[in-house]
């Protein structure tokens, strides 16, 4: 079994990263291999509305110049997905918009292949628009017929400068139990 993760934050190695590699701790423990894609440095763009995915249905974009394809092959190889970022004016980063935006209208056109699939979303913030951020990967995963296990709280992580999440206890708590329940639900949905 394994888990890919995307992080969406432009900070490599960040706050969105320390949260992901949290919830990866316990999936690891769990015998489940994890990756990681950061983002940062990525040029992407978001999907061009050519529906040349739904005439090939080859489980590709027709958008050949970034990684995006790419991540589209991890997800479908992988058992779960999880989507991070940090909050930007109480939304979701730009790379992760458009890697939602791009991959759900692939997945769409080649018979929802993330139908199914565990998902679930990270978001780090400062201070506000979080749970508005939280809610836009929670769209992706729902529309994508996906499952979405749960935490002791919103997946949700407070600290702006780098590894300020980590002194954030309930955060990180919510990230250990969400690793915990995502290991649960793989393990059980294995088929």
């Amino acid at each position: 079994m394994k888990v890919v993760a995307f992080s969406g934050s432009a900070r490599k190695d960040g706050n969105t990263a320390i949260l992901v590699r949290q919830v990866f701790a316990e999936l690891e423990k769990a015998g489940i291999e994890t990756e990681l894609v950061q983002l940062a440095g990525e040029r992407l763009r978001g999907c061009i509305a050519c529906y040349q995915c739904w005439q090939t249905k080859d489980g590709t974009c027709a958008v050949k110049d970034d990684c995006i394809n790419d991540c589209i092959d991890k997800m479908r190889a992988a058992d779960g997905i999880l989507l991070a970022s940090p909050t930007y004016f109480a939304d979701i980063t730009t790379e992760i918009k458009a890697l939602i935006d791009r991959a759900g209208m692939v997945a769409r056109a080649n018979d929802h292949m993330f139908r199914r699939k565990a998902g679930a979303g990270i978001i780090a913030v400062r201070r506000g628009g979080a749970i508005h951020a939280f809610d836009s990967l929670n769209h992706f995963f729902l529309i994508s017929q996906m499952i979405v296990p749960g935490s002791i709280y919103w997946n949700i992580g407070v600290g702006r400068e780098i590894g300020e999440v980590e002194k954030d206890g309930e955060g990180m708590q919510t990230m250990t139990v969400l690793g915990e329940n995502l290991a649960w639900l793989l393990k059980r949905t294995a088929g």
